[in-house]
């Protein structure tokens, strides 16, 4: 194999965390001598990082690695990811030569040309009772202006929808040491913004049982000269107690934009799903936030017809939804995910009204969404100026993670807006002079 002729492509489904894995394994193939191509060329590899979170995300894993083989029949495709780690097995389909969970993707390259050498193709999936926090580095990300950086992996919630916890392992805590590093190479090649996440961010530190916390990951990336934002990825409302909120209010580099996880407002169902909050609870979160953070901004993922859910209780999300006053939502029916509790469970919601109600509550996000984006009109927001548009105007995000079209806007530059109006999803602002 003559490796500065081979080309690579790649292509990520699901979470950031995926995005991350994805992005190592890139440079790793880089490291090696391949050259990398966007998904679409003729490549000689494809890697195709799945998920499994739904069938939505089985269902494209699968109809990605047959398009990957369309592109090219004589090409070798690594299957990696969450739906590698659930179901391996189906997954050996025409020119798959590689099918690796989510361990080992260090070994991605190696693993590869093992398999090509002897001319088969190797189920490398590992089981992931004891794994360790795999020790993967990034050094480049979403262009030059935000990183994203993985600072945990595993879940141990076990909510009875969701199959994450067996496909992704035990919970695992970045050490700190690793953290600054990543951090700080990352600010040497001119990224601006870091944004930590994980599979379940919250458990953060919890099982080194010596007291750190993601607080204290936080405040390492905080103290890194050249870091000048912090977002953070998916938390569970839990984590927002006066000690934690107190805690970001004494880090000013720490973006106000907070995805707290709702998934159901009704208690009822809530209970169904194993979370570990009530309704109250959430919007207890919610209102500490906002008190603390005048330019807070809110935004959450939510699940329509989980098993059993009535009327009355849609109604209830419906309620706190419009209560939270989420500047975004992430809305998606229930999908039954086999190997969960929820699977088995009685009262299954007819698909139509699943995603009736889906349609309903992203009309709501819709009125929600509008609704933040013009309470921000009149005030100065710091915009992170990250592309052009076609009409040649900057375009970036702002601390609440608002998408902001800025005149005169240089890629690379955190620039004080006025933000003067909002359409279309999007805030229009002038540089203050």
């Amino acid at each position: 194999m003559v490796k500065d002729k081979m080309k690579a492509a790649f292509h990520t489904l699901g979470c950031k965390v995926n995005q991350y894995d994805t992005q190592a394994m890139r440079e790793r193939f880089e490291q090696a001598g391949y050259e990398t191509v966007e998904f679409n060329e003729k490549a000689d590899v494809y890697v195709v990082n799945t998920c499994t979170v739904t069938g939505t995300g089985d269902k494209k894993s699968m109809q990605t690695i047959r398009r990957c083989h369309r592109l090219n029949p004589d090409a070798h495709i690594v299957v990696t990811g969450c739906l590698a780690q659930r179901a391996a097995d189906e997954l050996t389909m025409p020119g798959v030569r590689l099918v690796l969970g989510t361990q080992r993707r260090a070994e991605v390259v190696e693993l590869l040309e093992e398999a090509i050498r002897k001319d088969c193709t190797l189920i490398k999936v590992e089981t992931l009772r004891q794994a360790p926090f795999e020790h993967l580095m990034v050094h480049a990300n979403e262009g030059h202006t935000r990183a994203t950086m993985k600072i945990q992996e595993g879940c141990d919630r076990w909510c009875t929808y969701c199959i994450i916890p067996s496909v992704r392992g035990p919970i695992r805590s970045r050490p700190i040491d690793e953290i600054i590093e990543e951090a700080q190479s990352l600010v040497e090649v001119g990224f601006k913004e870091v944004v930590l996440t994980g599979i379940h961010l919250t458990s953060y530190g919890r099982e080194l049982k010596n007291g750190t916390t993601l607080l204290d990951a936080i405040r390492a990336v905080h103290d890194i000269e050249g870091v000048e934002r912090i977002r953070l990825g998916s938390l569970e409302p839990v984590i927002v107690t006066e000690a934690f909120v107190e805690g970001i209010q004494a880090l000013p580099k720490v973006c106000h934009q907070f995805h707290l996880a709702l998934q159901s407002g009704s208690d009822t169902v809530l209970a169904r799903m194993h979370r570990r909050y009530t309704s109250g609870e959430y919007l207890k979160a919610c209102a500490l936030l906002r008190e603390a953070f005048d330019d807070c901004a809110l935004t959450t993922d939510v699940m329509t017809g989980f098993p059993g859910e009535t009327e009355e209780e849609f109604a209830q999300t419906k309620d706190t939804c419009t209560r939270a006053g989420f500047a975004r939502m992430h809305v998606f029916p229930y999908s039954e995910r086999e190997g969960t509790k929820a699977a088995l469970m009685e009262g299954s919601v007819p698909r139509h009204i699943r995603e009736e109600r889906a349609r309903d509550l992203i009309a709501l996000g819709h009125e929600l969404e509008k609704t933040a984006l013009e309470a921000r009109i009149g005030k100065e927001e710091e915009v992170l100026i990250e592309e052009l548009n076609d009409a040649g105007e900057g375009v970036g995000y702002d601390g609440g993670y608002m998408r902001v079209q800025v005149p005169n806007g240089q890629p690379g530059s955190i620039v004080r807006v006025v933000i003067t109006g909002a359409e279309n999803g999007e805030l229009r602002g002038e540089i203050r002079l």
